[in-house]
């Protein structure tokens, strides 16, 4: 699992860096925009992500 989970975490990495890399000034003016957006949208956004991510997990494994 440890493994699996590591590779997942490089995964990760390598979507970011992706963005970062193709778009630069585009992710600049996302980063911007969120900081507009009061904390508690942006944990309830969050929050959503990750029990989708969780759900597509489930049905991947």
């Amino acid at each position: 699992m440890g493994e699996a989970l590591a590779s997942a975490l490089c995964l990760v990495l390598v979507l970011e860096g992706l963005f970062l890399f193709a778009a630069p000034a585009a992710w600049k003016r996302m980063a911007e925009q969120l900081q507009q957006i009061e904390p508690r949208r942006l944990r309830l956004f969050g929050g959503g992500m990750v029990v989708i991510g969780l759900i597509l997990l489930r049905i991947v494994h």
